[in-house]
């Protein structure tokens, strides 16, 4: 990562807002890992990808890192009944990398997944 990139990123990255964290240890909260995933939750910071206004968020580091596993995917309907699709992704050290949210018309969001109306796929 350059410096001038990780300049970018820093200026954009924010803490992770109250629905995200909510949304992130309700679909992660089943997974062995939770105990470590939990303190990167509630010390990370993110900033928010070029999505079209999807809300998709990319938790910062000063690593370079790449895209690992999968760690939990879901799916929800928007408030203007749109599917919305989730995947929580980790980097290749298991650490957490970013909340990916799609619109299946690719929309902007119009409400922040509740996590009591999130089904988890167990595909």
């Amino acid at each position: 990562m350059s410096v001038e990139s990780l300049h970018q990123d820093l200026e954009k990255s924010r803490p992770l807002r109250d629905d995200e964290k909510f949304l992130l240890t309700a679909l992660l909260a089943s997974r062995a890992d939770f105990t470590v995933l939990s303190r990167q939750i509630s010390t990370c910071s993110v900033y928010d990808m070029s999505d079209g206004g999807m809300g998709s968020v990319k938790f910062l580091t000063v690593d370079e890192r790449l895209l690992g596993d999968t760690l939990v995917e879901a799916e929800c309907e928007d408030a203007d009944g749109v599917p919305v699709f989730i995947a929580i992704n980790a980097d290749t050290r298991g650490e957490l990398y970013e909340i990916d949210l799609w619109k299946a018309d690719f929309s902007p969001l119009k409400q922040y997944p509740k996590p009591e109306l999130v089904r988890i796929r167990n595909d």
